[in-house]
């Protein structure tokens, strides 16, 4: 779903009113409790039945962008008593996604529906072509949904396009089935399954699903006086219209005590898989996979077992951009900055990874200290990362930057899985299968495996703030800094 939609719209409002009440520190004042009604008021439109449940909407959403389940919501409670609760916590509480069930629109089981524009015609391709006999004509065409077998023949073959295909937008996002329908017909995540992609956040067009925000927990500590360095990856300096310098500048001007490119880790990722790749071919394996996606590397682990064995052991570039970190200061707070959810799953087990930060969190944050960052004049360091480090943000930057590094190129053989949706899924199996031996390689497998979760990479995350399109652009300025 494209990024411009009102629940991105209510999502940003709701961090940058946070941030405001926080930073004139009265967050956990009355104040709060106004933020439905201002956002809502009286006479206002409604979206859902009345305004009333509007406002009680709001109100749970705003919970999350404080970094609380929705699922501990007690009406009787307050936003300043939730607000209490969140400042007062120690570490970000699991799991990093919760599920708001009552704006969840409890959509219907998967199903092809036949439209209007039917015209009965005399070739019914339709009913000849369906398999199960599901489909008869009388002046239009009727689906019966007990013989149907949702194979899509009808929707193929018709040429009026009158038979359309109703989904479940969170379940047919998800590309390893970790999201059904629970008991009361709303949707219910598995977090045994989950792979903290994000799609299903993305893609449910009520905003029923939501990412937890630290960015209260930042906020505080900045608030604090604490040593708090920003890791900011390539794809969040994708998402502004800036230079990496100014990027830089604006966060030293809303408090972090310093920033580290995550370029900086990718170079250090990309020496180690490049070592990796070749130790790994030397010894006769078939192949390899890069490691900086967490969400794949998730689903791995979790769904494809026989590929586990391949995939590199070296860390993500996230890791060892927060060692240089604690290394310089050991006492300093690591907040990363990224475009995903599945960033903020990885850092709950990194013990150099404090804080887990959203491109769409960092812009709420710079609105709320009224910061127009192009105007900022660049903050200049004398060492920047390598250009092939900064292009890790998109499909085939990290097999790149890796190849670029290889002492004989020639081993390398690169195949790239660029989204991890369904034909996603379905290669990563294939892989397993060649490593586990069920299947032999051919001509067009390849033995060093780039898999990116997000079709295009990084920078067409769950929680960016640019189209794909502009970050693209955007990244390519970035990348050219340090080419001249």
């Amino acid at each position: 779903m494209n990024i411009n939609n009102n629940a991105t719209n209510v999502k940003k409002e709701l961090l940058v009113r946070i941030a405001k009440l926080q930073l004139a520190g009265v967050l956990d004042s009355r104040e709060i409790n106004k933020i439905p009604r201002e956002m809502k008021p009286a006479g206002s439109n409604p979206i859902s039945c009345c305004i009333f449940h509007d406002r009680e909407l709001l109100k749970m959403r705003t919970l999350a962008r404080m970094g609380i389940s929705v699922e501990n919501y007690n009406e009787q409670n307050d936003l300043d008593e939730y607000a209490k609760e969140a400042l007062e916590r120690q570490k970000p509480t699991w799991p990093m996604i919760t599920v708001l069930h009552e704006a969840c629109n409890g959509c219907v089981k998967q199903n092809f529906m036949v439209t209007n524009a039917c015209q009965g015609c005399f070739a019914r391709p339709c009913m000849v072509n369906c398999p199960k006999k599901a489909i008869h004509i009388v002046h239009h065409a009727h689906i019966d949904a007990n013989k149907c077998i949702h194979c899509g023949l009808c929707e193929q073959n018709c040429p009026y396009h009158a038979i359309i295909k109703i989904t479940v937008p969170c379940e047919a996002a998800c590309p390893v089935g970790a999201i059904s329908k629970g008991a009361d017909g709303h949707e219910v995540i598995d977090f045994h399954k989950c792979i903290y992609c994000g799609k299903c956040m993305q893609e449910c067009p009520f905003g029923a699903m939501m990412d937890k925000s630290q960015l209260v927990d930042v906020i505080k500590h900045i608030m604090n006086g604490k040593k708090v360095v920003a890791l900011y990856a390539p794809a969040i300096a994708s998402q502004f219209r800036a230079s990496a310098g100014q990027f830089e500048q604006a966060l030293l001007n809303v408090g972090f005590t310093k920033s580290i490119e995550v370029a900086v880790g990718a170079d250090i990722t990309a020496e180690k898989e490049a070592k990796e790749f070749e130790e790994r071919m030397a010894r006769g394996d078939k192949l390899m996979t890069t490691s900086c996606c967490s969400a794949y590397v998730r689903a791995v682990h979790i769904h494809v077992p026989d590929l586990d064995p391949c995939v590199s052991e070296t860390r993500s570039p996230m890791h060892y951009t927060a060692e240089i970190a604690k290394k310089n200061d050991p006492d300093c707070i690591t907040v990363f900055i990224g475009p995903c959810l599945a960033k903020k799953r990885e850092g709950f087990d990194d013990e150099l990874v404090d804080y887990e930060i959203t491109a769409e969190e960092i812009s709420a944050f710079f609105d709320a200290k009224e910061l127009d960052i192009t105007k900022l004049e660049a903050l200049d360091k004398a060492e920047r990362p390598s250009s092939t480090a900064r292009n890790f943000a998109r499909t085939g930057g990290v097999a790149e930057a890796v190849r670029c590094r290889l002492s004989n190129p020639d081993i390398l053989k690169l195949d790239v899985i660029n989204g991890l949706n369904k034909d996603g899924m379905k290669k990563l199996k294939m892989y397993g299968d060649i490593n586990s031996g069920k299947i032999e390689p051919n001509a067009n497998t390849g033995n060093l495996i780039e898999v990116m979760s997000c079709e295009g990479g990084c920078i067409a995350g769950p929680c960016v703030i640019s189209k794909t399109n502009v970050a693209n652009v955007q990244l390519d300025k970035y990348v050219n800094e340090v080419k001249k």
